[in-house]
């Protein structure tokens, strides 16, 4: 039984965590740096430099990015300021593939290129919105969650729960001395969903990598992998979908790599590796066993 003296909150803000003078000058030079900061036994997880708030989450204390000067809002009045998907443009979304991106004409590419790298920035530094009347961060992975990833409900919903839960988990990825995260939850939180979300978002960023999903038993595995991630990866915007070998529905394994083509004399002197370049990546699950992925790097 707890105290009631302790404070059962799942996260506080630490002011004056580090001297104004030092965050005032190394904010105008950019200089933080990403990941555990042994000086002031701080893990950044801003990526362009600054540093704003520092949160402590289960005794780890956690650098936030500086908020911008301007955050977008859906609202002036703060009671209506909360988080809201943007759909993507109609024309956009009905290219299906890279291939099908390269056959459209230079003004329709110049439309939508500061659109497509917009998002590619918000996946890698995280996204910042007024929140009723506050400037509230989310992670890179967190944004892929609520704006890319199509669950059974449709789109999730923001909570401010998984929005620490994105931030503590941002950590573990910066911090060198992090093995992983160890997470209890309660049943319909929505963590399948948001490990499967990361299976993906983690599998289309790396190349030669490998992504292996473990579960109760190999068929919750395999249910995971069949009702989740594949079709998370599906619904995917063609710019952030990378090549891929193999069937639209696996049920074992998704390859992103090119197909492997077949070679004749017609086309033995036009194919050309640097043209075409897959990732070499596999998302894969196994039956659950104190051996499962033994020896293999994941």
């Amino acid at each position: 039984m707890q105290n009631e003296g302790l404070n059962n909150n799942l996260h506080r803000v630490i002011h004056d965590y580090i001297p104004k003078h030092v965050l005032s000058t190394k904010n105008k030079a950019k200089t933080w740096k990403y990941g555990y900061d042994p000086k002031y036994d701080l893990v950044i997880i801003s990526k362009d430099g600054t540093l704003g708030e520092v949160y402590e989450i289960q005794n780890l204390k956690i650098g936030l990015p500086k908020p911008p000067k301007a955050c977008p809002q859906r609202h002036a009045k703060k009671s209506e300021q909360y988080w809201e998907r943007e759909e993507i443009p109609a024309h956009l979304n009905k290219i299906q593939s890279i291939f099908q991106w390269n056959e459209m004409t230079s003004d329709f590419k110049s439309r939508y290129v500061d659109y497509i790298e917009r998002e590619f920035d918000r996946r890698e530094d995280g996204y910042w919105f007024m929140n009723n009347g506050k400037p509230t961060y989310l992670t890179g992975a967190h944004y892929m969650y609520l704006q890319w990833t199509s669950i059974d409900v449709g789109y999730p919903d923001f909570r401010e729960a998984n929005r620490l839960l994105y931030i503590f988990w941002e950590a573990c990825k910066a911090d060198r001395r992090s093995f992983g995260m160890v997470y209890l939850k309660i049943r319909r939180s929505g963590f399948s969903f948001m490990s499967s979300s990361e299976c993906v978002n983690t599998a289309t960023l790396a190349k030669d990598s490998r992504v292996g999903i473990l579960s109760k038993t190999g068929t919750d595995a395999k249910k995971m992998f069949t009702d989740k991630v594949v079709p998370i990866n599906s619904r995917l915007p063609f710019f952030f979908k990378p090549i891929m070998d193999g069937m639209d529905k696996p049920k074992t394994e998704l390859a992103y790599r090119v197909p492997a083509s077949k070679i004749t004399k017609k086309n033995m002197f036009d194919v050309d590796d640097d043209e075409i370049q897959g990732l070499d990546t596999t998302i894969d699950w196994k039956n659950t066993d104190d051996n499962s992925y033994d020896g293999e790097k994941l």
